[in-house]
């Protein structure tokens, strides 16, 4: 089975994210079901044109309209988005049924591909969110550390973001994870340099991460990087940065083959964990948003027919 193109590939300059609700109605899931099926065949006739461009997309399904939506069989692991609070750090639930996730070297060619699909969606669907996002300097988050440090090798991707032989039917597509951040860039400029690598636990011009004698276990690597049976659990995050002069944050978007990888960072990130230990990027920075979808192969996505 074929990913979809957006899930794999090195990192875009730019990005678009839109998330979607859908109208009741057996039509408007008609409608839904052609958008799904024709997004890899508009996706690659807008990308033939500009090839240089690597225009890519992601469609994905939220878990709470995907048996009504698609009629397949649910994959394993599809569930809501569980909110955390802790005191002042929330990261709330904000379920959407459809995510497109589209990114390319061109802002112009993402505003097309997006006004393609939104065309042929027709009235079926509502945007609840839609946000562009940029490259911001060599690939650094708006905090001025590079984001995406962690990423796993292009060869090791595959089996890192895309679900295989344990579940057969879901097999190709990959589980997604979707959180807006809001920036308090204010506040984080007030502390100093090695103030803010003890809170990252990577130093910020070099991007070598802290010894572990000198990282505290509060820091976002230490909160993040967690193993199982000795291996690391890794995700393949796309995230980009998004704002203007008012509010800037993260879009913060990653692909697993496992959804409940993306529950364990996340409780130890916001001590849902229970450990009495967060992550103190978090008191720099407010989750907005949150959601989970399932991005299904290519071959499953164009067998939907309206």
């Amino acid at each position: 089975m074929t990913p979809q193109t957006g899930i794999l590939p090195e990192a875009s300059g730019q990005a678009l994210f839109l998330t979607l609700d859908i109208e009741s109605g057996e039509s408007a899931l008609r409608q839904v079901r052609a958008l799904l099926a024709a997004t890899p065949t508009l996706t690659a006739r807008l990308s033939a044109r500009y090839p240089d461009a690597r225009l890519w997309s992601v469609a994905a399904i939220g878990g709470g309209v995907w048996d009504e939506l698609t009629e397949l069989p649910r994959p394993a692991q599809l569930a809501g988005f569980r909110p955390r609070v802790d005191g002042r750090r929330k990261a709330p639930a904000t379920p959407a049924d459809l995510l497109l996730h589209i990114r390319s070297e061109r802002r112009d060619l993402n505003f097309q591909l997006a006004r393609d699909l939104l065309e042929l969606a027709g009235d079926a669907v509502r945007i609840r969110e839609e946000v562009p996002a940029f490259r911001y300097f060599d690939a650094r988050d708006m905090t001025g550390f590079v984001d995406g440090t962690e990423n796993p090798e292009l060869d090791e991707r595959p089996d890192v973001a895309l679900v295989g032989d344990e579940d057969t039917a879901a097999a190709g597509g990959s589980y997604v994870l979707l959180q807006r951040y809001v920036h308090d860039l204010a506040r984080w400029g007030q502390l100093s340099e090695q103030q803010q690598e003890q809170v990252f636990g990577r130093t910020k011009q070099s991007d070598e991460e802290l010894p572990d004698d000198v990282k505290p276990e509060t820091a976002h690597i230490s909160r993040v990087v967690i193993e199982e049976d000795g291996e690391e659990l890794e995700i393949l995050r796309q995230s980009l940065p998004y704002g203007d002069s008012s509010r800037a944050g993260l879009m913060f978007i990653a692909y697993s083959r496992r959804l409940d990888i993306f529950d364990q960072m996340l409780d130890r990130m916001f001590d849902a964990a229970g450990e009495g230990v967060h992550d103190h990027l978090m008191d720099f920075t407010r989750a907005e948003t949150g959601a989970y979808f399932f991005a299904p192969a290519i071959e499953t996505l164009q067998g939907l027919t309206g």
